[in-house]
């Protein structure tokens, strides 16, 4: 092989985690790729003689660029639309592989990582989910090593005062996400409220369209409907339902579970989003029909 296919062979090593790492900052997969092409790109333009450590090197690149990418984003609407597994094209082993296994990078986490500042945001995911240390994050984010821990530390407490039911807790996640659905489709007023936290929001194809526990249980009509025609389903590890017609998915809806309580009902109908995501239906040989 030439210079080019081994230095392209070397970034192909490290790619799962560069891609794993621009996922839990951005939150969107196709960003992610840009984020981890653009890296390449750089790459492909320096001397590789002068990176000591190639792997530190791109984690810095990918970094940045993703920061540069949430500032771009600064005055969007914050949101995560049951995010694509990060996991789906890793094969390797070691530790970084089992760091993008972790319950701590499920849509839960997502959702509220996506409520931090950039900063924080990537303190937090460099630090606690790549072992990054502060004086390299403190260069990405252009603060002082203390500062990045500080940032780190705010972002730790966050995730920490409203930690979502991981995996481990599906059994509970299905309890509350039933105690819902039976209760819109009773017309359980008290029952709805007493299911749904009292910030909770509802997104379509990842527009914000209610927020609010009362807002939501006077408008929880299309989720009885849905229910009645639905089957209980994983989506990305997550509790969820899907609805089918002719044997393929035409809506998914996930629910996001923060204590004992739903903090976020994504409805889903949106072709690519639907194709993109992991999912795992409660009848096995329905699920293989697709």
């Amino acid at each position: 092989m030439n210079e080019h296919d081994v230095l392209a062979e070397r970034f192909e090593a490290h790619r799962p985690r560069l891609r794993a790492l621009a996922y839990q900052t951005l939150g969107s997969p196709s960003e992610a790729d840009d984020a981890v092409q653009e890296a390449w790109l750089r790459l492909s333009r320096t001397d590789p003689g002068s990176i000591e450590n190639l792997g530190g090197w791109l984690t810095t690149v990918v970094a940045r660029v993703c920061l540069n990418m949430l500032a771009a984003h600064r005055d969007e609407p914050v949101g995560v639309v049951l995010p694509e597994s990060v996991v789906s094209d890793a094969d390797g082993s070691g530790p970084e592989h089992e760091a993008l296994l972790a319950d701590s990078i499920g849509p839960a986490l997502l959702v509220i990582l996506h409520t931090l500042a950039p900063a924080e945001r990537l303190a937090f995911v460099l630090h606690d989910i790549f072992a990054v240390p502060f004086d390299e994050i403190a260069a990405v984010v252009g603060r002082s090593p203390a500062a990045a821990r500080q940032l780190a530390s705010r972002a730790r407490r966050r995730v920490q005062d409203v930690a979502p039911v991981t995996g481990t807790d599906l059994p509970r996640q299905r309890a509350i996400t039933d105690v819902f659905l039976i209760a819109a489709r009773n017309g359980d007023f008290d029952a709805l409220l007493e299911a749904l936290d009292q910030d909770v929001v509802v997104r379509s194809n990842g527009t914000e369209v209610v927020r609010g526990a009362a807002a939501v249980a006077a408008r929880a009509f299309p989720f009885t409907r849905i229910a009645q025609v639905s089957l209980p389903a994983l989506i990305n590890g997550a509790i969820g339902i899907v609805t089918a017609a002719d044997g393929k998915p035409v809506t998914l809806v996930g629910f996001t579970v923060t204590g004992a309580k739903i903090t976020a009902i994504d409805l889903i109908d949106n072709p690519r989003s639907i194709a993109e995501a992991d999912l795992a239906v409660s009848d096995p040989a329905w699920s293989r029909s697709w």
